[in-house]
């Protein structure tokens, strides 16, 4: 993305999104490409990526269901209630349509931000955990831990952003998205078994 690209990007997203989102939609894309330097991702990438991935946010639930069964995205029932949820999928058709995003790890990157994947790519663990840590995140528990994970090992800070999202759920007895679950139990297979190796 040069740089008029960029500033036309930025100006658009202004434009749609509420000013708090718009100003935490910036602190996401910065802290992208923080870490995407830290790990070695493409800075582009992760740049967009961070840019766009509350591009939809600021749609109704009804607009978002629109946008989803336009494009044939499978939704689940928890998803059709749930601006939270449905957002990233909304999302990550507005940024092909609207945007012309055709990269399809950007895509991924902003489709699971809020619920993460088994398997994710390094540029999708990096949107989702920058939007867990961006600065003026404060609400989240562990945070210096978490922040201090993300420089360390990402997939730790990934695990460990699952376990409290998780944590967090339970205390307010909110229903678990599947895929949290399922992303949760992954990494901690997963560092477990890099654990007993190291």
């Amino acid at each position: 993305m040069n740089k008029k690209d960029r500033i036309n990007l930025i100006r658009e997203l202004e434009a749609d999104l509420a000013y708090g989102r718009f100003v935490h939609t910036l602190n996401v894309a910065c802290t992208a490409t923080n870490l995407a330097m830290r790990y070695g991702v493409d800075l582009n990438q992760a740049e967009t990526a961070g840019l766009l991935h509350d591009c939809a946010k600021c749609m109704n639930l009804s607009k978002m269901l629109k946008v989803c069964m336009k494009s044939e995205v499978p939704i689940s029932d928890m998803e059709k209630q749930s601006t939270a949820l449905l957002h990233s999928k909304a999302g990550a058709v507005l940024a092909t349509e609207k945007f012309a995003v055709t990269d399809k790890d950007i895509l991924n990157a902003i489709r699971y931000h809020t619920t993460g994947r088994p398997g994710m790519s390094l540029l999708e663990k990096i949107i989702f955990v920058s939007d867990y840590i961006e600065p003026c995140r404060d609400a989240a528990p562990n945070l210096p831990l978490v922040r201090k994970l993300a420089y360390e090992n990402i997939d730790d800070c990934v695990l460990q952003i699952l376990k409290d999202t998780l944590s967090y759920l339970g205390t307010t007895r909110s229903e678990v998205d599947p895929m949290t679950q399922k992303t949760y139990e992954y990494y901690k297979k997963h560092v477990e078994e890099r654990k007993s190796y190291e």
